[in-house]
Formats: C-alpha cells, structure tokens, sequence
C-alpha cells in the first residue's frame, strides 16, 4: 500500500486506490487516470461517509471525475455523456 494523503479527509497513512467511475467505467478510470486515494477503512470501504457506502461522497467524487475529465480532455457534457454513460454534473 501506498503512503500518502487521503483525498476526502486528509490523514496520513496507508492508503488504497479508488476508481471514480466503476463497475463497466473502471478501464476507463484507470485510462484517464481517474483515481484518487483513500484511506482503507474510513474514507474507502467502512466509514459513514466512504466512497463505497455513502452515495453523497460518491456523487462528489464522480462529480469531480467528471469536471477532471471535462477539463483533461477539452470535452462538453455531452462528449463525457457518450464516453461513460451519463451525466454527474446534475
């Protein structure tokens, strides 16, 4: 495991890789890179507010991945609409 910040909380520590965009998405996370880290228990898999249990976090976080993407890329809405399925923006 990596050391490094969490993206969400900001501690320290071991941390685990989280796709922005998974399930059929998760190749094209990883081909622009749409990654961020997260501590393993608190802000990844267990806590009240992590990625894979709040959907108020997750929506924050594709929101993000998809204004990265917007930006990285030069898209619209639309271009990100045909690439992964839907909008987050809403």
């Amino acid at each position: 495991m990596p050391k490094g910040y969490c993206f969400l909380c900001g501690r320290y520590g071991d941390l685990e890789r989280h796709h922005i965009f998974g399930g059929s998405n998760r190749s094209k996370s990883e081909k622009y890179k749409l990654v961020v880290n997260l501590c393993g228990d608190s802000c990844h898999r267990n806590g009240p507010n992590a990625a894979h249990r709040n959907p108020e976090t997750r929506k924050m976080l594709r929101q993000y991945g998809q204004k990265l993407w917007m930006e990285m890329t030069g898209g619209t809405v639309e271009d990100f609409i045909r690439e992964f399925g839907r909008n987050y923006l809403l």
